[in-house]
């Protein structure tokens, strides 16, 4: 991953942005969650708040997550590039930029840069061309500037719980916009597919076997899977149990090998190997950073 950004330190912390592609966190913004784990009610995972008062540098190309992301700029001078369009996050916008899109950011000028990277369990519909431009409310600005003040109150960038919940409550506000639209529910047969790999993450989930579960063709499975998943059966089964594993790794004592077993990886050197490229740590490193 480091051989494709430019690292931008931030003048507050004395941190690297070493941008956020596949893992959401920057290195320079307020880390919560890791990809992976299991959303609440609300269907929103928060991974990272954060704010830099004078970014001077937004050159990330090819950038292609698995992860939302919100942007509010109080000032012009950075774009972002999708496709032939060029798109300016000024301060008259919210910018909204679904999972899984390639896009480039460009920008030299030092100006205040706001984001959040988040995932939820609501996928957009295909027709809503990204990134999304929404007018901010009154409502959406007031928690951003509650958040730049508590982001910049404390140099450490440690992830208080009032980020958290201020964090939270500006995505709900966000993520309730009429303008946005939503891809309807799975059908019956996705359903069942999607609760029987929650309930089987152990056992061997091959798509030939999930295709028949659902009464499908391996090839109509896979389109009608991507279709309201945005993602490959191969690839959310691998982000389910990683899940899993993450959930074990932070609540329990189960030792590596067994994690590994009881969510699917036939081995502990498959299982570590695997967990990094999701989420960019080793399960060990993990587990002595995320356990409370």
């Amino acid at each position: 991953m480091s051989g494709r950004l430019k690292c931008v330190s931030d003048p507050i912390r004395r941190r690297v942005n070493v941008g956020a592609y596949e893992c959401p966190f920057s290195g320079v913004g307020i880390e919560y969650d890791p990809l992976g784990v299991k959303p609440g009610r609300t269907g929103i995972t928060l991974h990272e708040s954060g704010f830099i008062a004078a970014n001077a540098e937004w050159n990330f190309p090819a950038v292609f997550s698995p992860f939302w992301r919100l942007y509010h700029n109080g000032a012009r001078g950075h774009c972002v590039v999708f496709g032939e369009r060029m798109i300016e996050l000024t301060p008259r916008h919210l910018m909204l930029i679904p999972p899984r899109c390639l896009f480039h950011c460009l920008g030299g000028n030092p100006v205040p840069t706001f984001w959040l990277a988040f995932s939820f369990s609501h996928h957009p519909d295909p027709g809503m061309e990204p990134p999304v431009l929404l007018l901010p409310r009154d409502t959406e600005m007031c928690l951003i500037r509650d958040l730049r003040e508590l982001i910049l109150a404390d140099p450490e960038g440690r992830p208080t719980d009032r980020i958290y919940r201020h964090s939270h409550a500006l995505l709900q506000v966000v993520l309730a916009r009429p303008e946005l639209r939503w891809s309807p529910a799975p059908p019956a047969q996705l359903e069942r597919v999607r609760r029987h790999i929650e309930l089987h993450l152990h056992t061997r989930l091959a798509t030939t076997g999930l295709a028949r579960l659902a009464g499908l063709s391996p090839a109509g499975f896979n389109r009608a899977f991507r279709r309201h998943f945005a993602t490959s059966p191969g690839r959310y089964v691998t982000e389910i149990r990683v899940r899993e594993a993450a959930r074990l790794l932070v609540q329990g004592d189960a030792t590596l090998e067994a994690i590994a077993e009881r969510t699917g990886f036939p081995n502990r050197a498959y299982f570590s190997r695997v967990f990094k490229q999701v989420t960019a740590e080793s399960p060990a490193a993990f587990r002595r950073r995320h356990r409370r």
